[in-house]
């Protein structure tokens, strides 16, 4: 609304006007406030998702390292019990 026009209203009309844009406004903020919360949460979903991810990463390496360690202490028990190796296939005997 051009500036001439808002000298022809009357007081009660520009009150109106005024009311109606502070209703607006209200609502935008409300809204803001609303878009600002779901992105913090998607932040959060997001950085969540990353850690998850690492540990799961983290994890796996321990037990790769795990089933290098029982791999080994099994390897040491048959060399000292003097049994021999497993053929390719894991847990197969030679007989």
């Amino acid at each position: 609304m051009k500036e001439r026009d808002l000298n022809k209203l009357k007081r009660s009309e520009l009150l109106e006007l005024m009311l109606a844009q502070s209703q607006e406004i209200d609502e935008l903020r409300t809204e803001l406030e609303q878009a600002r919360e779901a992105l913090k949460c998607r932040e959060i979903a997001l950085a969540e998702a990353g850690n998850i991810a690492e540990a799961a990463l983290r994890l796996n390496q321990v037990f790769e390292q795990a089933q290098a360690a029982a791999d080994q202490y099994l390897e040491n028990v048959r060399r000292i019990s003097g049994e021999p190796e497993p053929s390719q296939g894991k847990g197969k005997r030679r007989g």
